[in-house]
């Protein structure tokens, strides 16, 4: 078994001591940062997506699985420096206004960055402009919104409305999510796609971005 199924191993294991003695090691050995994070890190959040899909994970072991990642990640990613990994594009992130829930909003964006997307998270209770504001400024791909109220998902559609307005609404994919979205209530506010999970969450982002 190579250093890198070890890795992926050792994050489907929960083991992060493992997870930090192979990155130190490897990195010691002189392997390429990019090399480590895709072959080793990126591929065992991967394995931890096949199983959390067919049922044999469940939510709370993919958390400390990607947190499990994120610390072999931080060892290699400051050696990168003023290289940039090649990203499959940019999600601005966002739970809608009079929303305070962000745990699921936080695994969906750590999920995207393990799976190759830049990503911005703007936080809670993100006002209409917020949103217009940062599509203009940033040139997302993708933005996701959030909400887990009945009462909040309405503002899913006014944003989607306000960026009609704002004449930018046709350059950016739009992903929605939360316990009330249905796929169903995603077609009738003219949203691009809804997913079930966090790991399916980066399918579909895949999947707008004809990135699959």
């Amino acid at each position: 078994m190579s250093d890198f199924d070890k890795m992926a191993q050792a994050i489907l294991d929960l083991d992060g001591d493992k997870v930090i003695e192979l990155v130190e090691r490897l990195v010691k050995e002189g392997m390429a940062p990019e090399k480590i994070i895709n072959d080793g890190l990126v591929a065992g959040i991967e394995k931890v997506g096949v199983l959390f899909k067919s049922g044999e994970l469940f939510v709370p072991e993919v958390v400390v699985a990607t947190s499990v990642m994120k610390m072999g990640l931080s060892i290699v990613e400051p050696l990168l420096k003023d290289k940039k990994r090649d990203r499959l594009g940019l999600v601005v992130l966002g739970t809608v206004r009079g929303d305070i829930h962000d745990i699921g909003k936080r695994l969906v964006s750590t999920m995207l960055e393990a799976g190759g997307f830049e990503v911005i998270d703007l936080g809670n209770e993100v006002a209409e402009e917020v949103f217009v504001r940062k599509v203009s400024e940033l040139k997302p791909q993708i933005i996701g919104m959030s909400a887990m109220l009945n009462t909040t998902i309405p503002f899913m559609k006014t944003t989607i409305d306000a960026l009609k307005e704002a004449g930018c609404r046709d350059s950016v994919k739009i992903m929605v999510g939360g316990s009330p979205v249905t796929p169903a209530f995603t077609e009738r506010i003219g949203a691009d796609g809804t997913a079930e999970d966090a790991v399916r969450a980066v399918d579909l982002a895949k999947s707008l971005l004809g990135k699959r």
